[in-house]
């Protein structure tokens, strides 16, 4: 098979993505989120409370505002998810990442099995987080 071919596939497939159930839902729930202003402010002063965070961390828990700046980004990330638009659309969101790397895990694999596919996923269900078979046992 040429690379012409194979591009022409790998478009077909976008396309078939972009018409998922996953991207719909992923992209009504975006478009309610962006819509709210009250989300959009809380959203705003997340991003301050954040940079005042990563200030913090330069120092770690040994500056003296580290625990409440931390403190103050979770209560903002708390106030956020309280809105039924920002829990449906990190909802959309994962069910639509979790959709694209089994996609990649099985084009990867198809390939080889000891491929490295990355993920999102804070716990990785494979072998050493990379997607790949490494033989560590994990």
């Amino acid at each position: 098979m040429d690379m012409a071919a194979v591009l022409m596939n790998a478009y077909e497939l976008g396309d078939m993505i972009n018409q998922s159930v996953e991207v719909s839902d992923y992209l009504y729930w975006k478009q309610r989120v962006d819509a709210n202003p009250d989300i959009q402010e809380l959203v705003r002063l997340l991003e301050k409370k954040k940079e005042l965070f990563e200030e913090t961390q330069r120092f770690g828990h040994f500056h003296p505002n580290y625990h409440s700046a931390k403190d103050e980004v979770k209560a903002v990330e708390k106030q956020l998810e309280q809105f039924e638009e920002v829990v449906r659309f990190k909802q959309a969101e994962r069910e639509l990442d979790d959709m694209l790397h089994q996609m990649s895990e099985m084009i990867a694999f198809s390939v080889s099995d000891t491929i490295k596919v990355p993920s999102n996923d804070p716990n990785p269900k494979r072998g050493c987080g990379s997607g790949g078979k490494c033989g560590c046992g994990g």
